[in-house]
């Protein structure tokens, strides 16, 4: 049986999706709930690892819905040779004549590797759909294939993981205008967000489309309430750490033992010249 991390009080309190909203979160506590879940993915990085599991982790949502806020602090504390981050552009032209799930196809995990996908094959359900890039036979044929490949996934022993984040209109509104305003986040605002803005029941309508079709018992979505940046962080990867078995294996001790001071110079002024960067701080 599988080893789970205790629910801190952070978790245990946390607001549900309709429900009533929760006290706001201080730094303090987020950040001492983040290590904590943190440390726990390191845990599930050696299991994957030891183990040689194969993880896929699916992340979508409405545009500015924090899927890359979750994604970062997942991957900040573990090794980018075992959660590896897929996000890919647009289809080239090439790949609009391949299968439509090759280009994602090629970036599923080997063994001993945690994939996340932000955003993924589902875009063909959402951004395709509303905005016409695909036609009404390829959107019908991927609703009804999707199960059925999600199934011969984890037939073949892989983890599906599939989250929606789940943003209001007005908070959404609040996010795209601080894009607008913050320098540093303007990259982050493309025209495709801008469009969508304008076509939430459009989006609306598709996401529902979307689970009737693909919300299996085998392969479920779960949806994260995500109006609370930090909320919706620390209870998407504690939820990802109970579904997933991991357990904390035994690993040695490590011992730094001594260094070999044969042919000991001063490598300190051999480095004198270089050309070292200005040190501005």
């Amino acid at each position: 049986m599988a080893k789970k991390h205790k629910k801190s009080t952070v978790e245990k309190t946390a607001g549900t999706a309709g429900g009533d909203q929760p006290q706001k979160l201080s730094r303090k506590d987020y950040e001492k709930a983040l290590d904590k879940l943190q440390g726990e993915l390191v845990k599930l990085q050696f299991w994957v690892r030891k183990k040689g599991a194969k993880v896929i982790v699916v992340f979508e949502g409405r545009d500015a819905a924090g899927k890359g806020g979750v994604i970062k602090r997942i991957t900040e504390r573990v090794s980018p040779r075992v959660f590896k981050v897929i996000a890919l552009p647009a289809p080239t032209e090439r790949e609009k004549t391949q299968l439509y799930l090759q280009r994602y196809m090629k970036h599923f995990p080997a063994a001993g590797e945690i994939v996340l996908f932000d955003r993924s094959w589902y875009n063909r359900a959402g951004v395709e759909r509303v905005m016409g890039f695909c036609t009404d036979k390829e959107y019908e044929r991927f609703l009804k294939m999707t199960p059925a490949v999600e199934k011969a996934l984890i037939d073949n022993d892989i983890i599906l993981v599939k989250y929606w984040f789940d943003v209001s209109m007005d908070e959404q509104q609040r996010r795209f205008q601080d894009r607008i305003d913050d320098d540093r986040k303007k990259w982050k605002l493309s025209p495709m967000d801008t469009e969508s803005f304008h076509r939430w029941y459009d989006y609306s309508r598709a996401r529902d489309a979307m689970f009737e079709a693909t919300d299996t018992d085998l392969a479920p979505w779960h949806v994260v309430p995500s109006d609370d940046k930090k909320r919706a962080r620390l209870n998407c990867i504690s939820h990802l750490l109970d579904v997933i078995p991991y357990e904390e294996l035994p690993r040695p001790k490590v011992k730094l033992g001594k260094r070999n001071m044969k042919g000991k110079y001063d490598d300190k002024a051999s480095l004198a010249g270089r050309r070292i960067i200005p040190l501005k701080y």
